[in-house]
């Protein structure tokens, strides 16, 4: 699964979600797009879930691009633990995702091949998206 190799601090703050995403909101490298029409985590394992489902229905011809990665570290106490004592330890790592970030692209496919697998993908993410297809794509 996704994770930094190595990070500055071991432990971040929740942080806000608010607003459109800045930047990424664009096919920058395929034909076809998914793109996030909800603020919300992805974790690494939805992201991994999604790889493995967009290579499947594809038949692995094609190409992949993830546009998300996971850096930010979400830490969770143990189940039936006092308050206090600090902060728990990292659990597991998300990715920030602001409306308008596109998450995944493919190129080298059919248009309706690239619609079913991008669908299939869609329903492994805890948020709404919607397909998206470059502008000059003919």
């Amino acid at each position: 699964m996704l994770m930094p190799k190595r990070v500055k601090f071991r432990k971040s703050q929740r942080g806000r979600m608010a607003g459109k995403a800045k930047r990424g909101s664009t096919i920058a490298f395929g034909d076809f797009g998914l793109k996030a029409l909800e603020p919300h985590w992805i974790t690494s394992r939805q992201i991994e879930a999604c790889r493995v489902a967009l290579s499947r229905k594809m038949k692995r011809d094609g190409k992949v691009w993830i546009r998300i990665f996971p850096d930010k570290p979400v830490s969770k106490k143990p189940l039936e633990t006092r308050m206090g004592k600090g902060k728990g330890a990292p659990e597991f790592w998300v990715a920030v995702i602001k409306p308008g970030r596109v998450l995944f692209e493919v190129a080298g496919v059919s248009r309706e091949i690239a619609n079913d697998a991008l669908k299939t993908c869609a329903y492994k993410l805890p948020i709404k998206t919607k397909v998206v297809s470059r502008p000059d794509f003919e």
